[in-house]
């Protein structure tokens, strides 16, 4: 049984919305995050980084986190964030060059997080899980949903359909070339509803946004031991979600890039590499399709690599994958790479840039070889978190990649 509740968000005003909407901060490279700050005085992005208008030095830490609530509050204070009236679900869609992604932005129980009925499949990292309770604590608000996905529900679908045949609250193109819509469900009877029929949903899965959610929950129980006569329904109980069905999920593959063959020659690295999988050289660019196989691009050509049975476990449903045998079989033994989080001889390229990109980045000098592997599919991601086990670093690029600012919710308005 799943809990979502509708909330009142903190949001932009209908002319403002493509303004203040904006990509993680993180996925913005130093040049054109000053470019974003210095044209556009509504991006969120002067939120996350109140420095910049302020005129100060760089801030980290809690120091920073109040300076961020301070700005929130401004942007609350000039009317360009305003709190809706009353509690609401919210229909969110994206539409791509390949694919549309409708889902809906709820707030989900942080008790269905501590109990395992959203299931993870990542390992967090307690440094920046600590970070972001900090940062949760003092900025009072969570301004970009974890996406979740759950299995269809036909009725669910109905619902949104009713909404979206009307004018969208929001209609705007991002410079990503991405057309996005945005309708409030503000009938109290729909709201309830669809709550109740996730009441009957199994469970759902994270498919990004395992530190967002692993904050939420240790604010939460951090909140629970600061307070007394808590009743469970406090804002702190829950997190902001986007909820969509895995039907729309789409899963890439992200593939590995490798700086150095370790001291080997090329003859000698494929004498090793053909011990633990059958290698074939290919005449052109080549993609994966078969079980067990991956992909290799290295000094001008392309070769398929089938691992050999006796080289994993296929029984395992972590070994079993792609990333999990190419690390056992090549990146730890052969290229020395023993932890590919850390290593900066390895990098990663999300499978939407084609195979060419791949190519480019070796016969540029760049890296020495390049890894192209199939997509995770959502039934393998789904075994592993049912299993209670966590996916190798690095295996999934998912989409929808969602905005930071287009809704935002309140910890802090109990």
């Amino acid at each position: 049984m799943i809990k979502i509740k509708a909330f009142k968000a903190v949001r932009p005003t209908r002319d403002k919305a493509y303004l203040v909407a904006s990509r993680s901060y993180l996925s913005y490279s130093e040049t054109t995050l000053r470019e974003k700050l210095l044209n556009n005085p509504y991006t969120f992005l002067h939120i996350i980084n109140p420095e910049y208008s302020s005129n100060t030095s760089l801030l980290a830490g809690i120091e920073k986190y109040k300076m961020v609530r301070e700005k929130y509050r401004e942007f609350q204070g000039d009317g360009t964030l305003v709190e809706d009236e009353k509690a609401c679900l919210y229909i969110y869609r994206q539409i791509t060059a390949d694919n549309t992604y409708t889902g809906i932005i709820a707030a989900s129980s942080v008790d269905d997080y501590i109990n395992g009925t959203i299931k993870i499949h990542e390992q967090t990292i307690a440094k920046r899980e600590e970070m972001f309770t900090d940062y949760l604590e003092h900025t009072g608000f969570n301004a970009e949903p974890v996406l979740l996905s759950y299995s269809k529900v036909p009725r669910i679908n109905e619902i949104m359909g009713s909404y979206m045949q009307e004018r969208p609250e929001y209609e705007f193109t991002s410079t990503n070339k991405v057309l996005h819509h945005f309708w409030c469900i503000d009938k109290d009877e729909d709201t309830q509803e669809i709550q109740n029929l996730f009441k009957g949903v199994e469970s759902v899965y994270i498919a990004d946004g395992h530190h967002r959610s692993a904050s939420s929950a240790s604010l939460c129980k951090r909140k629970r031991n600061e307070l007394q006569n808590t009743n469970g329904e406090e804002s702190f109980n829950y997190f902001m979600s986007f909820l969509i069905d895995d039907e729309q999920m789409r899963i890439y593959d992200f593939n590995r890039l490798v700086s150095d063959l370790n001291g080997l020659s090329v003859e000698e690295y494929l004498l090793c590499v053909g011990e633990v999988y059958t290698l074939e050289k290919q005449e052109t660019t080549y993609k994966p399709t078969a079980k067990d196989e991956i992909s290799m691009y290295l000094a001008g050509s392309w070769y398929s690599l089938i691992a050999k049975k006796h080289t994993f476990n296929e029984e395992h449903c972590v070994a079993q994958l792609d990333p999990a045998i190419l690390s056992r079989n090549i990146l730890e033994p052969i290229l020395g790479i023993k932890d590919i989080r850390k290593d900066e001889r390895i990098d990663f390229m999300d499978g939407k840039q084609g195979l060419k990109a791949l190519e480019t980045a070796v016969d540029c000098g760049e890296y020495c070889v390049a890894f192209a592997l199939k997509p995770i599919t959502f039934e393998q991601l789904k075994r592993v978190a049912d299993q209670n086990e966590i996916m190798p670093p690095k295996s999934t690029y998912i989409e929808p990649k969602l905005r930071s600012g287009l809704t935002i919710y309140s910890i802090d308005n109990d």
